[in-house]
């Protein structure tokens, strides 16, 4: 049986991920939308359909998901000023699914963030239990963006923390904390929910491909997470990082940092508890979750290595 895919933002750190996967199983075929990145080196390979598409223009879209059987959504604006993060997440998913509902498209996944819960502490915290309290633009839009999907029956995934190749915030922003600070932090025992994008990918993928009915919110982790002591540890071997030469307290942490508001930002994400549970998703999806951070990390090592030295 032949199962006929759209998927946006294709191009970026998690779409290519999504079809990386897709490629691998039989009788899917690929429809990827391209807006101002190349999908050369998106992995498309022979045989994908590529379509031009803008979030910000609703006509655009006419026509997107007409043949399509799943819609996987996984374009955003992030850090945009606050007009254009809505035109492109809040109303530019809407028309993507009027778009999606109106040719009879049968499942649409949309990739959110844990982002829009706000700032923490989050402690094994499951869908439905906290409300939403998203603190930037990026964050509100998607939070509304969630809720066109899920008006339509779509299936929304929340991922906190996403690393591997492509990864331009996360470990890099441990990097800079470490290297700003010339210190290991202490008193940093929160856990974090971390996911490797490939694994990401391949969710979003059994998200729209599966038997079962995937409707809803879900979190999208490694079911353990990742305590701040291991995150630096783990990046700090596996990237040959100095080690710190003294430890520092976290009130004099940010004093040092109060200059440098990307590592300032970063060490206060540490600090606080942010661990997104849900104990059916991976199950439902027939997903393998990985190994977990401390041995998938490694695997993507070489990448960040060449990336924080170009």
């Amino acid at each position: 049986m032949t199962r006929h895919i759209l998927i946006t933002g294709a191009s970026g750190f998690v779409g290519r991920q999504v079809v990386a996967a897709a490629r691998a199983v039989p009788g899917v075929r690929l429809r990827l939308m391209e807006h101002r990145a190349s999908l050369d080196g998106a992995g498309a390979g022979s045989g994908a359909e590529i379509v031009r598409g803008d979030l910000e223009s609703g006509e655009s879209l006419r026509g997107m998901c007409d043949g399509v059987d799943a819609v996987i959504h996984c374009a955003s604006r992030i850090n945009g000023d606050e007009q254009t993060t809505r035109t492109v997440n809040d109303l530019g998913t809407r028309a993507l699914v009027d778009e999606a509902v109106r040719a009879g498209v049968g499942r649409t996944v949309y990739l959110s963030t844990a982002a829009v819960y706000g700032r923490g502490p989050f402690t094994a915290l499951v869908p439905g239990r906290a409300p939403l309290a998203p603190g930037s633009p990026t964050s509100v839009t998607r939070a509304a963006a969630e809720n066109h999907v899920l008006a339509a029956g779509g299936t929304v995934l929340r991922p906190h923390l996403v690393y591997g190749e492509g990864d331009r915030w996360v470990i890099p922003g441990l990097v800079t904390l470490l290297r700003k600070l010339s210190a290991g932090p202490t008193g940093c025992p929160a856990r974090h929910s971390m996911i490797d994008v490939r694994v990401l990918g391949r969710a979003l993928l059994s998200a729209a491909l599966s038997p079962a009915e995937t409707a809803g919110v879900h979190h999208v982790n490694h079911p353990d997470p990742v305590t701040s002591s291991d995150l630096i540890e783990t990046a700090a071997i596996e990237l040959g990082l100095p080690r710190p030469i003294a430890d520092v307290g976290l009130d004099t942490a940010r004093a040092r940092l109060a200059d440098f508001p990307r590592a300032l930002h970063y060490l206060q994400l540490l600090t606080v508890e942010h661990w997104f549970a849900d104990d059916r998703v991976w199950q439902l999806l027939d997903c393998d979750p990985g190994d977990g951070f401390t041995k998938d990390f490694p695997r993507h090592a070489d990448w960040y290595r060449g990336f924080l030295t170009s």
